[in-house]
C-alpha cells in the first residue's frame, strides 16, 4: 500500500486519505493508491462505505504537472474513476480547498459529495487546450443539466460551494474537519439506508440545440477548439449510452492532445510560472514594501494606485493641484467601486481603502516615508526628469524610484538622480488595476534588490512580471511598433485597415491593430512618430494618413472618430480613412494591389516574430518565453497559440525566415532578418531550445 493514500477504518467506513503534498495532485502513485484502497475496502467484510478525503489544504487540485509531457502510466485516471464509481460499497467524497480537473472527476465518481463552505471546484482543462478526460463531460451534465455543465466546462472557472450545491454537484455543504464531516455524513447515509447512487446511472441530460451552442462557444473562443469540442462531448452524454459517451469523450481528449493549440496552451501554462524565476534574483531579498507613492492621477496613475490599494499597500498619490487631486480621488474611488461590485472586496474593506488607506495630496513632502514611488506623468523626458529631481530630494535613502514610461530611456532618467542604483522601470498596462502584465525594466546601474522589489510588487499585485532591458519601447511596445509598421505598409500597398483588423481577429486576437489604436488614442502613436522623426532613417517608410487623422482632431474612441466611427451602435469604418490613404498612394506613386487574409496574417506575424527574435538576441528579453508572456498578457495574443515565438516554432521557424526573405526583396530595410533567427535555422534549433537551455 502506497504512503500517498493512507488507509484506515472507522467502524463500517474505510477512509482513503490522500497525502501527496502540497495539493494532493493525481500522480501515478496516488492513482495506484486509490485503486489499491478500493480493493482493500471491498475485501473487508465489515466495511460498507468508503470515504475519500484529502490531507492538508485541499482535496485534489488536479493532475500532477510533473507528469505533463511524459507517457501516461497505468492505472489511467478514467479507469480509476470508473473503478470508484462501480464499487458495490457506498462511496463519499469529502471536499475542501480546491477540487479541480481530475480532482473533481474523482469526486464525481463517488456516490455522494460533501464540501466545506469555502471549497471551490471546477474543470479547467480548456485552459490547457483539452477537455475533461476522465468522465467529467459525461457525469457533470447528469447532475446539472447540459447548459450549466457546458458553462462550467467551457469557462474553466471555479465554482464556490454554495453554487455547486445549487447546481446539484454537491449533496451537502457543512463546516468542520473534512474527515470528521465526511465520516459523519457517510455514517448518516448508512443509517438511513441511502442507496448507492452512481452518477453515470442517473438519467441523461435533456437535449438542447447542440449545433447553435457549439457555434456560439466557438465564436466566443475566437478559434480555440477545446471549449467547442467540450460541447460535443457533453452532447455525447445525452445522445449515447454511458460507455459510448465515455469513449467519445476520450476520443475527443486524445484528438486535442495532438493539436498545436494544446502545445501552445501548455507552453503558456508553464511559461507563466517560469517568467519571474530569474537566476539573478536567487538569494536576493526585496526591500521593505508597505507604502507606495504614485505621481500623477490620470487614468494610468489612478489604475496603479488602485492596484496597490487592492494589494494591501498604503498609497500616497501626488497631483499638481486640488482640482486634479479631487479628480484622481474620484477615479480611484470608481475603480474600487467596480472591485466591490465584482465581489473582489467587501463593503467594509472598500470603505477603509477609500477613507483611510488612500491619501491624495498636492505636494511631494508626504512621500518622505514611502518605500517605493511610481511616476506616471506625461510621456515627456523633460517632465519626467523634473519629477525625479523632486523625488531625489524628498524620498528617504533606499526608497525605490520607478518610472512608468512606455518608451523613454530609463538610463537617462536614472542619470539625472543622485541614486541611479535605486531607479527602475515599472511599465504597467492600462487599465493598470485590471491588466495582468508588468514589464520590470532594468537600467544599467540598478541594484539587484531593487529588481527583486519590482518583482515582489508585481507578485503582490497579482501581475505577470517580465524582466526587460532598456530600449525604445522595451519588449512589448517595440514589437508592437514592428507589426504595426507591417500593417501600415500593407495599407499603403493596397490593403485596407479594416481588412487587416478582420484578418488579425480571425487569427485569434480580440482586436486588430487599427481598432487597438483607436482604443489607446491615435495621439499617442502620433506623439511617438514626431519624437522619432529627427533621427529616422530616410529608408524607412512611414505612412502619413494617420497623422492627417490626428491633425483633424480624430484620436479614436475618445473623440468619436478615428479609423472607425463610434456611435451608439457598433463601430463602423471611417470613410475618411481610405480617402486619405488613396491620396497618399497617388502622392507616392503606389499602384495598389490586393492582399489575401492569409498573406496579411503571414506578414503581420513575420514582423512580430522577427522583431521578437532581435529582442531576445540583443538580451533585452532573457528568453523567448519572456516575449511570449508579454504578448499574451499585454497585447491580446491568443493564449492557445502560446505566444509569437512558440507559434513560430509550431509553424517551423525556417518557414518564417523564408517569408522574411521574400518580403525583403521589396523592402530590404524593414525586412532585415534577425541574426538569432538565422542562427537557429542554420543550427536546426528552435526558440524552445533556448527556453530549455535557460532552465539548466
Amino acid at each position: 500500500m502506497t504512503d500517498v493514500v493512507a488507509y484506515e477504518t472507522h467502524g463500517a467506513v474505510a477512509v482513503l486519505r490522500l497525502q501527496n503534498p502540497p495539493v494532493n495532485a493525481l500522480s501515478h502513485a496516488v492513482r495506484q493508491g486509490l485503486m489499491a484502497g478500493m480493493d482493500r475496502a471491498e475485501a473487508d467484510p465489515v466495511v460498507r462505505a468508503v470515504l475519500i478525503v484529502g490531507n492538508g489544504r485541499t482535496f485534489i487540485a488536479g493532475a500532477d504537472i510533473k507528469e505533463f509531457g511524459k507517457p501516461p502510466l497505468k492505472p489511467h485516471l478514467p479507469d480509476v474513476c470508473n473503478r470508484i464509481e462501480a464499487s458495490p460499497l457506498l462511496v463519499v467524497a469529502s471536499m475542501h480547498g480546491v477540487s479541480l480537473g481530475g480532482g473533481l472527476e474523482v469526486a464525481l465518481s463517488a456516490h455522494y459529495r460533501v464540501a466545506q463552505p469555502e471549497a471551490r471546484l471546477g474543470l479547467p482543462e480548456v485552459h490547457l487546450g483539452l477537455i475533461p478526460g476522465a468522465g467529467g463531460t459525461q457525469r457533470l451534465p447528469r447532475l446539472t443539466g447540459a447548459d450549466a455543465a457546458i458553462e462550467v466546462i467551457t469557462s474553466g472557472r471555479q465554482v464556490d460551494a454554495q453554487e455547486a450545491a445549487d447546481l446539484h454537484i454537491l449533496d451537502r455543504v457543512a463546516p468542520g474537519d473534512p474527515q470528521a464531516v465526511g465520516l459523519a455524513y457517510a455514517q448518516e447515509l448508512l443509517e438511513s439506508g441511502a442507496p448507492r447512487r452512481a452518477v453515470s446511472e442517473l438519467p441523461a441530460p435533456a437535449p438542447i440545440d447542440w449545433d447553435a451552442t457549439h457555434a456560439r462557444v466557438l465564436k466566443k473562443g475566437r478559434g480555440q477548439l477545446s471549449p467547442a469540442q467540450a460541447v460535443r462531448a457533453v452532447q455525447a452524454s445525452a445522445d449515447l449510452p454511458v460507455a459510448e459517451g465515455l469513449a467519445e469523450e476520450r476520443r475527443i481528449f486524445r484528438d486535442l492532445m495532438a493539436t498545436d493549440q494544446r502545445q501552445g496552451m501548455i507552453h503558456a501554462f508553464f511559461s507563466e510560472r517560469a517568467v519571474s524565476n530569474l537566476p539573478e534574483l536567487k538569494g536576493v531579498p526585496p526591500r521593505a514594501l508597505e507604502t507606495v507613492g504614485v505621481i500623477g492621477g490620470g487614468t494610468m496613475g489612478a489604475g496603479i494606485a488602485t492596484s496597490a490599494l487592492l494589494a494591501g499597500l498604503q498609497v500616497v498619490l501626488v497631483e499638481r493641484d486640488q482640482p486634479a487631486a479631487d479628480a484622481a480621488h474620484t477615479r480611484i474611488a470608481a475603480n474600487l467601486k467596480g472591485a466591490l461590485k465584482r465581489g473582489k472586496i467587501s463593503q467594509e474593506r472598500h470603505d477603509k481603502l477609500v477613507e483611510h488607506v488612500l491619501q491624495v495630496v498636492t505636494d511631494y513632502a508626504p512621500l518622505a516615508p514611502a518605500d517605493l514611488v511610481i511616476e506616471a506623468v506625461f510621456e515627456d523626458m523633460t517632465v519626467k526628469t523634473a519629477v525625479f529631481a523632486e523625488l531625489d530630494a524628498v524620498c528617504k535613502p533606499g526608497a525605490v524610484l520607478a518610472t512608468n514610461t512606455s518608451y523613454l530611456d530609463i538610463n537617462e532618467i536614472a542619470a539625472k538622480t543622485a541614486r541611479p542604483s535605486d531607479v527602475i522601470g515599472l511599465h504597467f498596462f492600462s487599465p493598470a488595476h485590471v491588466m495582468k502584465l508588468l514589464e520590470v525594466v532594468v537600467p544599467d546601474q540598478t541594484a539587484p534588490d531593487v529588481v527583486a522589489t519590482g518583482f515582489a510588487l508585481g507578485k503582490r499585485m497579482g501581475k505577470v512580471s517580465v524582466r526587460s532591458g532598456v530600449c525604445d519601447g522595451f519588449i512589448g511596445n517595440r514589437i508592437m511598433r514592428a507589426y504595426r509598421t507591417a500593417a501600415d505598409h500593407m495599407v499603403l500597398d493596397g490593403a485596407t485597415p479594416f481588412e487587416i483588423d478582420t484578418a488579425v481577429t480571425e487569427f485569434g486576437f480580440a482586436m486588430g491593430p487599427f481598432a487597438v489604436s483607436d482604443l489607446a488614442g491615435l495621439d499617442i502613436a502620433w506623439a511617438m512618430r514626431k519624437r522619432m522623426a529627427p533621427t529616422r532613417d530616410p529608408r524607412e517608410r512611414v505612412g502619413r494618413y494617420a497623422d492627417k487623422l490626428c491633425q483633424a482632431g480624430h484620436f479614436g474612441r475618445k473623440t468619436g472618430k478615428g479609423f472607425y466611427v463610434y456611435q451608439d451602435t457598433a463601430p463602423v469604418p471611417n470613410p475618411d480613412v481610405m480617402e486619405l490613404v488613396a491620396a497618399e498612394r497617388v502622392e507616392r506613386g503606389i499602384s495598389p494591389r490586393s492582399f489575401s487574409a492569409d498573406e496579411i496574417r503571414r506578414r503581420y506575424m513575420a514582423a512580430m516574430v522577427n522583431e521578437a527574435a532581435k529582442i531576445v538576441g540583443e538580451g533585452i528579453a532573457l528568453r523567448p518565453l519572456d516575449v511570449d508572456m508579454v504578448l499574451l498578457f499585454g497585447y491580446g495574443f491568443p493564449r492557445y497559440r502560446g505566444g509569437p515565438l512558440k507559434w513560430a516554432d509550431l509553424q517551423g521557424i525556417e518557414t518564417v525566415l523564408a517569408d522574411i526573405g521574400t518580403y525583403a526583396e521589396e523592402d530590404d530595410f524593414f525586412w532585415q532578418p534577425a541574426p538569432l533567427l538565422q542562427q537557429l535555422v542554420a543550427e536546426r534549433r528552435c526558440f524552445d531550445d533556448l527556453n530549455k537551455a535557460a532552465q539548466t
